[in-house]
């Protein structure tokens, strides 16, 4: 099967949750015999220099990018405000890119185009117009969720303000193009539900993202350290405000609970109020070579999430490692994991609090619930097993005279 993966940003390097994502599920699919080509903007915001892919990256049979300045530009935002469009989509709407794609789909003859995020949706018509190939949408969250929840725990009235106003013509936006691709690959059963409960009419699958389980073999000759520790992209919304919440409102009481104990912190792009911070017991290490070494060293992860949508990939990477993850009921949203069992649970810095002593104690076996994580992520997010699943959906529906005729069928 040949599949055209269109992305926002260039899927590497694999420090954030959307760049494991499209990676482990294109190589997996690669694996699987699929000829998968990648056309990609290559952000100002996460650019990558291309001639510095590691050999192992070899998965795509061509690789094509083009340049886009998606950096926030104050008057663009402020000509927004007077706009329909969604600032949150126009700043991927991106000449080259197009220009592109309408050359590789005349030159080539895919099977599924597959968008990886809403973000992509402005470019559906020109596939329509120049291929016949399926067109799938791969949702990573729903997208306006994660803003409305960003937008009900900020605190400052005229940036609530504004926030509202342009999650007002992302969920428009969103629900526009909710019917224009032919089929929806959701990352869970929840969001899958949400989709069909918003509208959503044509076929549609779960579909979770899936690990490389292999590199997921902890690392014998690392002393595992009884601290806790936070890896996400740093430049990320709802991680910056679960972390700084953390700090403020848990990390004192905890501190002086247990005067030893430290707090490891890495991202990519860790801005300057985190680099800048003088407080006992908190290391911040900026970016990391290795996020799975750096987990690998500290035997509880915390992931405090009140905002965001989807499924976090580091949660599913730190229960891989063995790690007691301590995460919100927002945070473990779409990963069928068991409080107490696969993970811990926890909404309030009281229950943080009470968690991570209770590891500490050993009130709560670490091993156990490590041991636990593990296995329940090898059951159920395996990136091959997934791939297989959706690859069989994908012939399928090639092989459905329905789909022949221009008509999905669920």
């Amino acid at each position: 099967m040949k599949i055209l993966q269109l992305c926002k940003k260039f899927p590497y390097p694999l420090k954030d949750g959307e760049s494991i994502a499209v990676t482990y599920l294109s190589n997996a699919l690669h694996n699987l015999g699929c000829e998968i080509s990648l056309l990609s903007m290559n952000t100002s915001k996460h650019y990558v220099d291309i001639d510095d892919l590691p050999a192992d990256f070899n998965h795509y049979k061509e690789i094509h990018v083009t340049a886009l300045d998606n950096s926030i530009k104050a008057f663009d935002a402020f000509k927004n405000l007077f706009s329909n469009e969604s600032y949150h989509v126009s700043r991927f709407v991106c000449p080259d890119f197009r220009d592109k794609l309408v050359s590789l789909l005349k030159e080539n003859k895919y099977d599924v185009v597959q968008l990886e995020t809403l973000y992509l949706a402005p470019y559906i018509d020109v596939i329509k117009k120049y291929s016949d190939a399926l067109i799938t949408m791969r949702a990573h969250n729903v997208e306006f969720e994660i803003w409305e929840r960003i937008t009900s725990n900020t605190k400052f009235l005229p940036k609530k303000w504004y926030l509202k106003y342009l999650t007002s013509k992302l969920r428009r936006y969103e629900l526009e193009h909710l019917n224009k691709y032919d089929y929806l690959v959701a990352v869970s059963d929840r969001d899958l539900r949400k989709f069909k409960a918003l509208g959503y009419k044509n076929g549609a699958i779960s579909s979770p993202i899936g690990l490389d389980l292999k590199n997921y073999k902890n690392n014998i000759s690392i002393k595992t350290q009884d601290d806790i520790c936070f890896i996400g992209a740093l430049d990320w919304i709802p991680n910056m405000e679960g972390l700084m919440w953390f700090i403020e409102q848990v990390w004192p009481s905890l501190s002086a609970k247990f005067p030893a104990l430290k707090f490891h912190i890495a991202g990519r792009n860790t801005p300057d109020i985190l680099k800048n911070l003088n407080i006992p017991n908190i290391v911040v290490h900026g970016e990391v070579p290795d996020a799975i070494e750096f987990v690998d060293k500290f035997s509880m992860m915390i992931v405090p999430l009140f905002s965001g949508s989807g499924m976090r990939v580091k949660i599913l990477e730190g229960m891989a490692l063995g790690k007691v993850v301590i995460t919100t009921l927002l945070g473990k949203e779409g990963i069928h994991a068991e409080n107490d069992i696969h993970l811990l649970e926890a909404d309030s810095p009281d229950a943080f609090i009470a968690q991570i002593e209770s590891v500490l104690s050993g009130q709560k076996n670490k091993i156990l619930i490590g041991a636990a994580a593990k296995k329940f992520v090898e059951e159920y997010y395996d990136h091959g097993v997934n791939a297989l699943k959706l690859l069989e959906k994908y012939k399928s529906l090639k092989n459905n005279p329905e789909y022949q005729k221009g008509h999905i069928v669920k």
